[in-house]
């Protein structure tokens, strides 16, 4: 059954594929990638996975094209750190919590249960 999605050449698929746990040496997932501190950088997409009987797909990526993944400059650090903490701030007692807001209730949850909110 594995081998239904083994296409090395990519002329079933449109992209060399292969089955799940298949994928030759130096072809890795955005995720694996991630995890060892790379990007794809642009690069165009090198194969594909094709598991769960068609319906999971990973694309592939070269390793020796990745880029190293981009860190953030103190100016979006900062700008992230200001958005978290808006979503921890209640509109309502304005005090910031340590949990984030939930938006179906639109305050923190004493706020919520004060006002009959929390049912």
């Amino acid at each position: 059954m594995a081998l239904r999605f083994y296409d090395p050449t990519g002329e079933r698929y449109g992209l060399p594929t292969y089955p799940y746990r298949w994928a030759p040496v130096g072809l890795l997932t955005a995720r694996q990638l991630r995890a060892q501190g790379l990007r794809p950088g642009g690069q165009p997409i090198a194969a594909q996975i094709i598991w769960r009987r068609g319906a999971r797909v990973a694309y592939l990526y070269r390793y020796d094209l990745a880029k190293p993944k981009r860190t953030a400059t103190p100016a979006q650090q900062a700008a992230i750190a200001k958005a978290l903490a808006a979503r921890r701030t209640c509109s309502t007692c304005g005090r910031e919590r340590w949990y984030y807001i939930p938006r179906s209730l639109g305050e923190c949850l004493d706020c919520a249960e004060q006002s009959g909110g929390l049912a």
